[in-house]
């Protein structure tokens, strides 16, 4: 099995964590509780994974910049 690179495990984190906050905060906001968990707890955990989520994008999108950046500013040796 090939080990899956750093920067794919980081972008699907925050793909997951965003979605799953944003999911968390339609359901604290719109659906009525069906038990003892209350929306405030599910409003409050959709905001963190999706803060979560939009610092591990934007991280993810710097070293992704930075990498291309610092490729293209390597010039060939002259000989």
């Amino acid at each position: 099995m090939q080990k899956l690179p750093e920067n794919i495990i980081q972008l699907v984190t925050a793909a997951i964590l965003s979605i799953g906050g944003l999911v968390m905060l339609f359901c604290g906001v719109y659906l009525d509780p069906l038990g003892e968990l209350h929306e405030s707890l599910l409003i409050g955990f959709g905001e963190v994974a999706t803060f979560a989520g939009a610092l591990f994008g934007i991280d993810y999108t710097y070293k992704f910049k930075n990498r291309n950046t610092d490729a293209s500013n390597i010039k060939p040796p002259n000989d």
